[in-house]
């Protein structure tokens, strides 16, 4: 009997458990191109070339393979458009006896795959996910019971477990974390190594005819489109960066530059959460140029950490936590995310360079990320599920499992403490610090106050003075409750009446 087979648009790998026993001459692999998801959010043009460019060379692979692959097209005239339906129409076609699938990765389609076997009428085997490190049900159990949740302490329980960058049972180099060497700024004329992009072949042309034709209001642009879209490219992809990044990624991780969004950055994201590329040959390949000298350990614990530890962590926050996790407000903020984050169109000069470069290549590392689209996000009291859905919009890499806990529990603190133990709120001081962005913005990041102000300046302290009742407890946010304190109320009231005033201008 013939067993449906069913590959998801973030599942493109060959070692997929839903494909584990898979019988060439029985079985068929469905894979489906619906529009309900590339419209539940105004995906970015680049995203979904990259998905489904990678959907179709994937498929073209199992079929060289001899497998029998059944490929609903974005564009073929009878697509229903959703998953469900194309599900029942797929099982009128082949008569399967039943449906093996591995775990969605999103809360949103695992509540309809719930539904297959009773709109189908067959069994729905539903697999574990085993490309990760850790499955869902271990990283419950490491945070069951525990008052709080910090990731360095899973990831030291991940690279015991894996032998990652381990000398016996102790860490390599003795020290479990290397971050305080990784916070360096870029010298002034610094030209960071030019990175491997992959110029669109004829079927990703093809694919980005028709994102053109069938969203054409959707956030971004196309022209520089270069994300790897098959197995070997992305393989080409983590060369570059083992060869040219990994040396000096540590470093410069949270350094920014203007008109340099790469950097030393892997941009191995898309690839990895796709599934062209997997988290631990990623982690092998820098380990392995750790060990024969080719990278310092600083940069390559640094990488191993954020595939080991953050991207296995974000992935247990949101399964353990979903779905209530997306509606967390911790911090009560309500204000609309402000129009400039779609238009780019801000005298902030940071702001208007991280957002140029998201509409250009899907993309800004994750200090952008979290520093400057996020800090402001914070400081400006945004709503949490509009700048939520913006980030899960706006890159190439977001998924809803990694985006949500990084926005909503990194980003602006909505979730009050549960994955980080204080909301990364900042001045223009660290800003000016970590890039080059102030010196030839409109405003002037040493004031702190008048019209010339950094906004961050004033839009940190009134941050602090609103969220005192909140955060004044929280030991890290100490020193500047300190300092607070000794402001006189009219100083106060002058910093919240400049706030009020910048922010009630946005639109």
């Amino acid at each position: 009997m013939t067993i449906l087979r069913i590959i998801l648009g973030d599942q493109l790998s060959l070692d997929l458990s839903a494909l584990d026993d898979l019988d060439p001459g029985r079985d068929v692999v469905l894979m489906m191109e619906v529009m309900e998801e590339n419209t539940h959010v105004q995906h970015h043009k680049q995203k979904i070339v990259l998905v489904l460019a990678a959907m179709r060379h994937f498929a073209e692979a199992l079929r060289q393979r001899g497998l029998t692959v059944d490929y609903v097209s974005l564009d073929a005239s009878d697509n229903t458009g959703s998953f469900t339906a194309e599900i029942q129409r797929a099982v009128a076609r082949h008569r399967p006896s039943r449906i093996v699938l591995t775990e969605p990765s999103e809360w949103r389609v695992q509540a309809m795959v719930e539904c297959w076997e009773a709109l189908t009428g067959l069994p729905v085997e539903v697999r574990s996910d085993h490309r990760f490190f850790a499955s869902r049900a271990r990283f419950a159990a490491w945070a069951s019971g525990r008052h709080g949740w910090r990731m360095e302490y899973f990831y030291r329980e991940m690279r015991r477990e894996h032998s990652l960058l381990m000398e016996g049972d102790r860490p390599a180099g003795g020290e479990w974390n290397y971050d305080r060497e990784n916070r360096k700024r870029l010298a002034s004329g610094a030209a960071p190594p030019a990175r491997r992009r992959f110029l669109p072949d004829a079927s990703t042309r093809e694919v980005i005819a028709l994102v053109e034709r069938r969203f054409p209001d959707h956030f971004g642009e196309l022209q520089e489109f270069g994300w790897p879209v098959t197995r070997s490219d992305a393989l080409r992809a983590l060369g570059d960066f083992v060869e040219h990044g990994l040396p000096h990624f540590g470093d410069f991780q949270d350094a920014m530059k203007a008109d340099a969004p790469f950097l030393y950055h892997s941009l191995l994201a898309p690839a990895l959460n796709l599934g062209l590329l997997s988290p631990r040959e990623a982690c092998k390949a820098a380990e392995d140029a750790w060990r024969s000298g080719g990278a310092p350990l600083n940069a390559v614990e640094g990488f191993v950490r954020q595939i080991l530890g953050w991207r296995e962590y974000v992935r247990g926050v949101y399964w353990t936590l979903m779905p209530g996790y997306a509606d967390q407000n911790a911090l009560q903020a309500t204000r609309d995310l402000p129009a400039f984050y779609w238009t780019g169109a801000t005298d902030m000069r940071c702001l208007r360079e991280a957002i140029g470069s998201t509409a250009r290549h899907a993309y800004s590392h994750h200090i952008q990320r979290l520093m400057v689209t996020g800090n402001f996000a914070l400081l400006a009291g945004v709503a949490p599920r509009q700048i939520e859905r913006w980030y899960l919009t706006v890159y190439a890499d977001a998924f809803e499992w990694v985006e949500i806990p990084n926005t909503l529990g990194m980003a602006v603190f909505a979730d009050g403490g549960q994955m980080a133990s204080k909301p990364y709120a900042a001045s223009g001081a660290y800003i000016d610090r970590m890039s080059d962005f102030c010196a030839d913005c409109t405003y002037d990041v040493k004031q702190k106050t008048g019209q010339k102000a950094c906004p961050f300046n004033y839009l940190y302290w009134a941050f602090l003075i609103r969220q005192k009742d909140r955060l004044s407890d929280n030991p890290r946010m100490a020193m500047a409750y300190r300092n607070l304190a000794g402001w006189p109320r009219e100083r106060k009231a002058k910093i919240l009446a400049e706030a009020d005033a910048f922010l009630d201008q946005l639109v």
